[in-house]
């Protein structure tokens, strides 16, 4: 089995070759990236015959589907920019796709193209990052064990850092865009655009955890899981994430650079030289991530420690009764689920396990077989049941 990394040298995709490298099932894992260089560093520190290095333009479109030649799986671990074109090329080389993401509005452009991927027989599975990927599988567990569903509300908790960190948690643009951009829930049977960082609350996760502050933030599990489980009456569903992951003074930072314009898409003259002030931006802040040594800690059969649930309630009905199903997701000495998941999805894809076409994650992946598949990374599902007296 070939699994083709699109992106595998980044933050994510990194996480994604590491645990490929490791999976049986797999005989190949290749970094697809642009950047040789990063790509050959992460392969040197993985140290696995498995691995290996192909320079990739994604622009270069007959190039990338080329590249893409023998590959029994597409995981495309790039900024979610890129996903429309990742799944053109996959289309056109034959390949199953899965990626970690769409950002609400690109996976919905994303599943317009099912009917083109069924008619080629090819399989793809949108969104298996942590989150969106997990909640997705935690609500389709639920829904399973429930004749109606009144509300699907995800907590997306992680421990944070200390005040003064200055990192990102991941992709700085995709960062910037949940900053910036209005968070859409479901909210009465309809889709309701509010305020970036509004809709706080505390919420209780797991210890060492504890309780944490909660916003809305845009995500592509709201997109979908109205849409799957419609048919149960889902009136309410949202997304929430304690300032993704970072610093709250890191994210007032950042804010105050976007209030004075420098999230702005249109070139400005500097000097006689045209810059575009987002990009100058993202260039800057993208100096401030971790490294791979922070990702992918020594020693290197043991993935470094971190600390996050991700808790998805579903309220609904079974046999009138009213039910709660608390699904959390916890990992505290496992490997991070957002580069997991996916190398599960495509590794299931390369087996054949999803038909053709373009799914969500909810109807394509069986909940038990793939939350047993994160246990044995150390990523934990537990399931309880809340009914009244």
């Amino acid at each position: 089995m070939r699994i083709f990394v699109l992106g595998g040298a980044g933050k994510m995709g990194c996480i994604s070759v590491q645990d490929l490298a490791k999976d049986d099932r797999v005989d190949e894992v290749v970094i697809a990236d642009i950047d040789v260089e990063s790509a050959k560093t992460v392969a040197d520190y993985l140290d696995s015959p498995k691995i290996s290095v192909q320079e990739v333009d994604i622009h270069d479109d007959e190039g990338f589907v080329k590249a893409l030649d023998g590959a029994d799986a597409c995981l495309n671990a790039t900024v979610y920019y890129t996903n429309l074109q990742a799944m053109e090329a996959c289309l056109k080389a034959g390949v199953p796709y899965t990626d970690m993401g769409g950002l609400f509005y690109t996976t919905r452009k994303q599943l317009e193209l099912h009917d083109r991927f069924e008619s080629a027989g090819v399989s793809a599975v949108l969104c298996m990052g942590s989150a969106p990927g997990v909640p997705n599988i935690q609500t389709r567990y639920a829904a399973d064990r429930l004749d109606t569903i009144e509300s699907i509300k995800i907590f997306d908790g992680i421990k944070p850092p200390a005040p003064d960190d200055p990192r990102f948690s991941y992709a700085v643009p995709t960062i910037v865009d949940e900053l910036i951009v209005e968070p859409v829930v479901f909210e009465d049977g309809e889709f309701v655009a509010k305020p970036p960082l509004s809709g706080f609350e505390d919420y209780w996760f797991t210890q060492p955890l504890g309780l944490l502050p909660m916003h809305l933030s845009l995500h592509s599990e709201v997109a979908t899981l109205p849409v799957s489980f419609n048919d149960k009456g889902v009136k309410e569903c949202f997304f929430k994430i304690n300032y993704w992951g970072m610093a709250k003074e890191m994210v007032e930072k950042v804010r105050v650079l976007i209030e004075f314009g420098f999230d702005g898409r249109e070139p400005v003259e500097v000097d006689g030289t045209s810059v575009v002030p987002r990009e100058f931006m993202v260039s800057m802040l993208s100096g401030y991530v971790h490294s791979i040594t922070d990702l992918l800690a020594p020693p290197k059969s043991q993935p470094p420690d971190w600390t996050k649930e991700i808790v998805t309630e579903v309220h609904g009905t079974k046999d009138g009764e009213e039910i709660i199903y608390r699904m959390g997701t916890l990992t505290c000495k496992g490997a991070l689920p957002t580069g997991v998941a996916p190398a599960i999805a495509a590794v299931w894809l390369a087996e054949g396990r999803v038909d053709p076409g373009v799914y969500p994650p909810e109807t394509a992946l069986d909940p038990v077989p793939f939350f047993k598949e994160l246990e044995q990374r150390g990523i934990i599902t537990q399931a309880t049941v809340t009914k009244k007296v």
